[in-house]
């Protein structure tokens, strides 16, 4: 459902543009509140469902998702949405870190490689559904019920969990709420100067937000290596180097694929004039790929060195959307696109369970929330980074590409964009794919260095 929500939102976002009088910066900040909310407390969600139990986490985070979902669509105004957005973002973090630690504690390590492997498969799903079922929603009821929808799921996931999500062992923990503040603050101010930048002109009080969250965020590494307590990232955890370079490839795979959506769906529906309906079908092949085949990958990752596996998934990724920028023209045919977005589902397939066997694989069980929770926010912080950052350079290529436009005016790219200015739209588009594409370079770096896993 989270991954739905995800999905789902990024195929609407040019009907919420043009529903609620807004601009792109504004609907960008419908993603990046949400992403916000849900990288900040999941550092101390996972620690809290090795506290009471992640089955109760896990439930409780359903039930504030399915409310700030009936939230969502109600909202009439883009502020109302972006705050709805926002609680959305917090059930989002109490949910997430309870998966990866119940397939840690119930899974031996021999076989965590396949059960990540089925949580790879329903991510494909998820991949498939959220942008198919946007579309259609959007075309026949509109964008409110892109949020409507997940009330039914929201209720029938609260009593399958109540009836068969097991209850296990939980440890004793002390909450590290400095630390908690802390990463909080450093990270929205990086974020919000990062994303409102253009907006101000990169004036001197953008760089100074930016560079006062780098510093707070300093120190908040600064305190967790002082704090003898149980700091809210235990640093020790990072001496793994599997662990380490996992969430190397996580933040690039965050950043990457959140990244790629915007510039996408902006394209297939303002440029090539494709419906919501029809702009979410070019993944199809892409989601269909990624569940087949990520079942078998995740038999490998018991087998194989993860290393050949993941960094070639990574690989494969960053070449389909270099591709994919290459092919975007006003003119291309649909089919040709078709061909880098089914490249980009072998490699989707290659990369998740690697990575998330990968980094849990050698932590202690006591540890396992603690680590699910670094995990996720590390794949978090690189997806909110990525909103900020593909953000300010859509509107920032928008703003060259075509010159004496207001890149982040109201309505101005609601709709078909004018035929004399799609040329640069388009071009502005293909650019902001390229810095994915480079981080995903960076991720296959990082994980080349991968040791080989103990069971082997």
């Amino acid at each position: 459902m989270i991954l739905v929500d995800t999905t789902i939102v990024a195929v609407a976002q040019p009907a919420i543009l043009e529903g609620l009088n807004t601009d792109i910066n504004n609907v960008i900040w419908v993603t990046s509140a949400y992403l916000l909310a849900y990288a900040v407390p999941l550092l101390v969600t996972g620690r809290l469902g090795d506290r009471f139990g992640p089955r109760n986490l896990y439930i409780a985070g359903l039930v504030v998702f399915t409310l700030a979902s009936a939230w969502c669509g109600l909202s009439g105004s883009i502020e109302m949405l972006i705050a709805a957005r926002a609680v959305q973002g917090v059930g989002a973090a109490m949910i997430t870190p309870q998966t990866m630690a119940v397939i840690t504690r119930v899974f031996p390590a021999d076989k965590r490689g396949t059960a990540m492997g089925a949580w790879g498969a329903v991510a494909g799903v998820a991949t498939l559904v959220g942008p198919i079922l946007g579309g259609v929603l959007v075309d026949s009821l509109g964008w409110e019920w892109i949020f409507f929808i997940n009330l039914p799921v929201g209720v029938v996931a609260i009593v399958l969990a109540l009836k068969f999500v097991p209850v296990l062992p939980t440890n004793e923990h002390k909450f590290d709420l400095l630390g908690v503040a802390l990463s909080g603050i450093g990270l929205f101010c990086i974020v919000f100067g990062i994303q409102e930048g253009q907006k101000f002109d990169w004036d001197g009080r953008v760089w100074s937000l930016i560079v006062a969250g780098i510093v707070i965020f300093a120190a908040f590494v600064y305190w967790q290596a002082k704090n003898r307590n149980e700091p809210l990232v235990p640093l020790a955890l990072f001496r793994d180097r599997n662990f380490s370079l996992s969430n190397i490839g996580i933040a690039a795979m965050g950043f990457a694929m959140s990244g790629m959506m915007l510039p996408i769906m902006f394209y297939a529906q303002s440029v090539t004039g494709l419906s919501p309906t029809r702009s979410a079908l070019l993944f199809v092949p892409m989601a269909v790929l990624t569940g087949a085949l990520a079942p078998n990958v995740g038999k490998l990752v018991d087998r194989m060195h993860p290393r050949y596996i993941a960094g070639s998934g990574l690989f494969l990724l960053a070449i389909a959307l270099l591709a994919f920028a290459a092919l975007m023209t006003p003119t291309t045919a649909i089919w040709k696109l078709l061909l880098p977005v089914a490249l980009m589902g072998v490699a989707n397939a290659m990369i998740w369970s690697p990575l998330a066997a990968t980094a849990t694989r050698n932590l202690p069980m006591s540890q396992a929330g603690a680590g699910a929770g670094i995990y996720n926010t590390t794949r978090m912080i690189g997806s909110v980074l990525r909103s900020a950052g593909i953000g300010a350079l859509i509107q920032s290529r928008l703003a060259v590409e075509i010159p004496g436009s207001d890149a982040a005016g109201a309505n101005e790219f609601s709709g078909r964009v004018p035929e004399m200015l799609r040329d640069g739209f388009t071009s502005a588009m293909a650019q902001s794919l390229v810095l994915p594409a480079i981080v995903l370079l960076i991720g296959m770096v990082a994980v080349s260095f991968y040791a080989r896993p103990a069971f082997e």
